[in-house]
């Protein structure tokens, strides 16, 4: 009975996350398409420090639209592992880069739809290969995990290196280099997950009756949760505004789903009861979805569909037979000055045997 019940929440996990993925993606196109307008109005921007983005409609659309992706995935973390959940954050991309195409006038070439079917493989041989039990149950278990020395040390570790990227390289580097403002949403957000992964086990505990509001890890992990997404929405603004969409985003998946699987890995430890052949599954799955992310957004610029594959090779070909015709010139020309040198020696060597009979 257990067993199915797993089962059951397994697949209410994977449906949450789903259509977390497309609130999400979404909502980077709203929220472009309102920075957009107030750097067309002159308004401070964002990036710079300005905050007049609060009184545009369009980024507040977006900010409910990954509000509703948010919830969805919250709910997604209380029945699926975060193994599974993070990594379909994927479909996202997919969906911004299909709406960008549309409202944001950024063309989908030949690359990106490749890029597409192989992030949605990836994201079905993760599907598959993922853990289906859950490690943690309770709020009790929860505390127990979070002060494993293992965990303290990553903690500290993620804290120490987000200040620095803070308050000391994200002044100086923040508007030229785009790791820093992705890489402080990215570290960040570990911890936002193993609260929302936390917050959705207490709600789960105070359906089935429990006294979950009088544990002080509910609230501790409430007021965390808080303040991480509003760092992570303050830095992914900043970079939204600065950089490319079609960069921001695969690049923030990337280092995103990578620091949550870390934590995943260190905190629910999901992956020690998982066999070899599903763990290599996963990994390849991952790496897959990276791959298509990447042909998603590198070639973007490239002018290039499957109408221009013939006239391609039509291209190559003339061009490897113009290589053979001039490389069969320069044989002949190399062949005709080698028998005309062949002549003259032969000339030279009669010359000096008639000079020798004359002796």
């Amino acid at each position: 009975m257990s067993q199915d019940r797993g089962k059951y929440d397994f697949y209410i996990g994977l449906g949450l996350a789903m259509s977390s993925s497309i609130f999400i993606g979404g909502s980077f196109i709203l929220k472009k398409k309102g920075l957009l307008r107030l750097a067309r109005k002159g308004s401070m921007r964002a990036g710079q420090g300005g905050h007049a983005y609060l009184k545009e409609w369009l980024w507040w659309a977006g900010l409910l639209s990954m509000g509703a992706g948010e919830v969805a995935n919250f709910a997604a973390y209380a029945f699926a592992p975060a193994t599974l959940v993070t990594p379909l954050g994927a479909l996202s991309v997919l969906v911004s880069a299909i709406l960008s195409s549309y409202f944001l006038n950024e063309r989908l070439n030949l690359h990106g739809k490749i890029g597409c079917l192989l992030s949605i493989l990836g994201s079905t041989v993760m599907v598959i290969h993922a853990p289906k039990e859950e490690e943690i149950e309770t709020l009790n278990e929860m505390s127990n995990k979070l002060g494993d020395p293992g965990f303290v040390v990553f903690a500290t570790l993620i804290v120490i290196v987000s200040l620095i990227l803070i308050f000391v390289i994200g002044p100086r580097h923040g508007q030229t280099n785009i790791l820093v403002y992705i890489t402080i949403c990215s570290v960040i957000g570990a911890f936002s997950v193993s609260c929302v992964k936390g917050l959705g086990i207490a709600i789960k505990e105070l359906f089935a009756g429990k006294p979950v509001l009088r544990h002080p890890l509910s609230w501790i992990l409430l007021l965390s949760l808080i303040l991480c997404v509003s760092t992570q929405i303050n830095y992914l603004n900043k970079a939204l505004d600065i950089f490319n969409t079609s960069i921001v985003t695969p690049i923030y998946y990337v280092f995103f789903t990578t620091s949550v699987l870390t934590c995943s890995a260190i905190l629910f430890k999901e992956w020690q009861n998982m066999p070899v052949d599903d763990i290599i599954g996963t990994l390849s799955g991952f790496l897959t979805i990276i791959v298509g992310i990447f042909l998603l957004h590198a070639f973007k610029d490239v002018n290039f569909s499957l109408a221009s594959l013939p006239v391609s090779f039509r291209k190559d070909e003339k061009v490897v037979n113009g290589n053979l015709s001039n490389l069969y010139e320069v044989f002949n020309n190399e062949g005709s000055l080698a028998c005309g040198s062949e002549q003259q020696t032969g000339e030279n060597i009669s010359r000096r045997n008639g000079n020798l009979m004359t002796f």
